[in-house]
């Protein structure tokens, strides 16, 4: 085998402790590098490009072009249209004060353009947390007998949400939210939005009486124990709001050019509710309205915020999961409209953001918010070019809540509910789901765990339920990696998994095995016995053929990682072989590992000869060992 000459693999290759541990832990926690392009640059320059990049506006605004202003100003005045009946809707979905919904379309949005990386985003509050928000502290402080120190709970949540999301962005933990997978948010949204839709039907049946739980069954039962309750009027009424929502939607579907009449469609049913309500005095013929609204901007509630118990428990669980479930959702709208301009969303800096934008708005009377899908959608269809489209909203908002909030005191809340349950339909992806089983059996049953959780339990139970369902997948593929013997495809020199490519050729005397995934303490016992099961295979086959099997090469290219368990386990399956008379021998192994294997003396026992760069080589090179030692043998016999 010396005589050969061919590349080998560098087995001289060193770096220390620190210098591992650096690159690892920049990989970890920065592996799109930021700060990449400001070597070399001068100290003044370099802070003003670390200062813009954690303030975002810095780089936008100063390239701001006139021309960009048309669309930002029709995008934010058409969301506005959809913010109005939104935030009063959701604020009644939270069982708080719909102006709170008003206020929370006003400050936020100006943190988020000055701190978030999306130029499609629109900021708002979502369904799915208000009613997480509301599930989840009614049990501790009843929005009925206390509603003050409810509201104030909520303040305390949205506070707690923020600090969460902005201690994930700066400590660059957005690994954590990638813990929700997609299949997991869709059963997710989908569960909350049934939910959500059943708890309509308080405000289109025109109850007075309904249950605190969101389960399906609660729901359905307080229904139909308060039917004595049901109101025609708002029945009706509520239905043609929702036809006419659903054909506006329709409408849009057909004619895309159209997005804004759907857009505004929210906002019409609102004044022609209110109108209708004002004309006919509904709150005297079963029709219930909104009340009334105050005029002004957002109070400061900083000295309002909750720190005692038990209102401080209530808050930090329900600000924990909402500012989770507000970070998936809107990092998820974010990238996805990013990706339709061919834009870079920035995960961390988005967490950033949204901190930031929730902790001021805890300060400023708002509640939790994100960057819902409905109203992101709308920006993004209204041409937004730039974050300003969020500025824009927040002004006329500002002049909504100075000069119009009072005249929304009529709004029928059927009107609302109609509203709540069109823009639920829209988050039950039936076509998302029918892809999961058709593509991945596994993600369509995470889904439909997070769906039957959510409706059957609660909010809460549906999220962990799918998150754990997602991390355990995550474990098994570490646990049980997979491995496949590999066969040559003729007349070339590629190796491939038999299983797939049924026709290739093995050789005798020869397993070549890959070993496809990092080798840790988790999967390193399982690896040992499927090893040993493929061993104990191939010589069955050889010993019917009268041969022997005389090497095994490992394919180590897919190991990117290997632990002082793996390393054991190597040792082990080499003494293994030993007894059998096997030589094993590594092909492609990457330099951390090879670095691992020296230090360990794994490398020495093998033999560095039996280190080769590619599965050809190794081919190459034991079938001369075998030539070879069958010369040798052949002359001792002779002799």
């Amino acid at each position: 085998m010396e005589e050969q000459k061919k590349p080998t693999v560098n087995l001289s290759q060193h770096s220390s402790f620190m210098s591992s541990l650096k690159t690892q832990l920049k990989e970890t926690f920065f592996p799109d590098d930021p700060f990449r392009h400001f070597a070399g640059l001068p100290p003044r320059r370099r802070a003003w490009f670390v200062l813009s990049y954690f303030a975002p506006i810095l780089q936008w605004a100063p390239n701001y072009k006139p021309s960009f202003f048309a669309y930002d100003l029709l995008a934010g005045i058409t969301i506005t249209s959809l913010a109005i009946p939104q935030g009063i809707s959701y604020a009644k979905l939270a069982n708080i004060p719909p102006v709170i919904g008003l206020y929370s379309s006003f400050t936020p949005p100006l943190v988020y353009a000055v701190f978030g990386s999306s130029n499609n985003l629109a900021v708002g509050t979502a369904a799915a947390v208000s009613l997480l928000l509301s599930s989840s502290i009614r049990d501790t402080v009843s929005p009925e007998n206390e509603p003050e120190n409810y509201l104030f709970t909520i303040f305390t949540a949205a506070f707690f949400s923020g600090m969460f999301q902005l201690a994930l962005g700066i400590f660059r933990l957005g690994i954590l939210v990638d813990f929700l997978s997609r299949s997991a948010i869709t059963g997710y949204m989908a569960g909350a939005a049934m939910i959500i839709i059943l708890q309509q039907l308080k405000g289109l049946l025109g109850l007075q009486h309904f249950t605190s739980k969101t389960d399906v069954v609660s729901v359905v039962e307080a229904v139909f124990q308060n039917r004595h309750e049901w109101k025609w009027q708002s029945a009706i009424l509520g239905l043609c709001f929702i036809i006419i929502l659903v054909a506006t939607r329709r409408l849009k579907e057909k004619i895309p050019r159209l997005f804004w009449v759907n857009a505004i469609s929210p906002l019409l049913v609102i004044i022609m509710g209110g109108v209708l309500a004002f004309v006919v005095k509904g709150k005297d013929h079963g029709i219930p309205i909104v009340g009334e609204l105050k005029k002004g901007l957002n109070p400061i509630s900083l000295s309002q915020l909750q720190f005692k118990s038990p209102y401080l428990s209530a808050a930090l669980q329900a600000g924990l999961v909402a500012g989770f479930t507000a970070l998936a959702e809107g990092i998820a709208v974010g990238r996805s409209f990013g990706l339709l301009k061919n834009e870079q969303t920035d995960g961390n800096k988005e967490m950033i953001a949204f901190g930031l934008m929730n902790i001021v708005g805890s300060f400023t009377s708002c509640y939790v918010t994100t960057g819902p899908f409905s109203k992101s959608a709308v920006n993004y269809h209204a041409g937004c070019r730039t974050p300003m489209s969020n500025v824009i909203m927040a002004l006329c908002m500002m002049l909504v809540l100075l000069f119009l909030a009072p005249l929304f005191k009529y709004t029928p809340l059927v009107a609302l509910s109609a509203i709540i349950v069109v823009a639920m339909l829209g988050l039950i992806e039936l076509h998302e789901i029918r892809h999961l089983f058709k593509v991945d059996k596994f993600d369509f049953c995470v889904c439909i765990s997070a769906v039957l959780g959510v409706v059957f339990a609660n909010i809460e139970v549906g999220l962990l339920l799918s998150v754990g369902l997602s991390i355990i997948r995550a474990m098994l593929h570490m646990a049980r990696p997979t491995t496949c013997r590999l066969g040559n495809v003729a007349g070339t020199e590629l190796y491939l998994d038999m299983k797939n490519y049924p026709d290739s050729t093995t050789f005798p005397g020869f397993l070549i095995l890959q070993l496809g995934s990092p080798i840790y303490f988790v999967n390193a016992s399982y690896l040992r016995e499927r090893i040993t099961r493929w061993v104990e295979d191939e010589e069955n086959c050889t010993k019917e053929k009268g041969q022997d099997l005389h090497y095994i090469i490992f394919d180590m290219g897919g190991v990117a990682a290997i632990d002082n368990t793996g390393i054991g386990m190597l040792f082990e399956v080499h003494r293994m072989l030993g007894k059998k008379m096997i030589q094993m021998a590594i092909t492609n192994p990457r330099g951390q590992v090879v670095e691992k294997l020296m230090a360990a003396g794994f490398i020495d026992v093998v033999g560095k000869e039996w280190i080769f760069l590619s599965i050809q080589d190794a081919v190459s090179g034991c079938n001369f060992a075998l030539e070879e030692g069958n010369k040798r043998n052949g002359k001792q016999e002779h002799a």
